[in-house]
């Protein structure tokens, strides 16, 4: 059976620092007609159960723990018997939001997860987060990076947890060697490729950062 890639948009709020902002999350679901992965259960539990529909969820893979990310993870996890995973460096920050329920599993670098025989290498991206992970996934030519990368440039480092030059050198190291073809699904917004990106990324790493 063919493994393909869903995207569904859920709608809420991201919240910290004191601050809220209404945003919209992609949840990316890999996986085909008999398993899938979801990728950032945002907002929407019973959205997200729907998109996934009769098929078993094998795993709830967490891009970083702000809470637009994580928000319906663990009602989804307790409806459907999936595991939550989440890089450990993220833990803290997971905890502003579920204070009262740990992640199943932590995600290291390098690490695969498979869905349908296709393998997730699990790429350890901070800057965005300190926990901050992309899930490169080579035999569907896409890397879902979260809120690392975006179409147009590297994700938010505004706020608390985050390191913009840390995420700068994730982007040049992790991402821009990927295949230049490599579709970008980002956690908010419109797809990319590395291809797109590369040329102002690059240019703005040369004017150091």
């Amino acid at each position: 059976m063919t493994v393909r890639v869903e995207c569904l948009v859920t709608s809420g709020e991201f919240t910290l620092d004191g601050g809220t902002w209404d945003v919209d999350n992609n949840v990316w679901l890999v996986g085909d007609d008999h398993e899938v992965v979801v990728i950032d259960a945002a907002h929407d539990a019973d959205a997200i159960a729907a998109a996934v529909g009769d098929r078993r969820l094998t795993a709830i893979v967490c891009t970083h723990a702000h809470n637009d990310h994580i928000a319906a993870a663990p009602a989804l996890a307790a409806r459907t018997g999936a595991p939550v995973h989440l890089h450990a460096a993220d833990r803290p920050l997971w905890k502003h939001t579920h204070p009262e329920r740990e992640p199943d599993a932590d995600l290291t670098d390098g690490q695969v997860v498979r869905v349908a025989g296709v393998p997730l290498t699990v790429l350890h991206t901070p800057g965005h987060t300190p926990g901050g992970i992309c899930l490169y996934a080579p035999d569907l030519e896409s890397v879902f990076t979260g809120d690392t990368l975006f179409a147009g440039g590297p994700g938010a480092t505004g706020r608390s947890y985050s390191h913009f030059p840390t995420l700068v050198d994730s982007i040049r190291d992790r991402l821009l060697s990927l295949p230049s073809g490599t579709v970008v699904r980002t956690g908010h917004g419109e797809t990319t490729t590395i291809g797109a990106e590369a040329p102002h990324l690059n240019a703005w790493i040369a004017r150091g950062h």
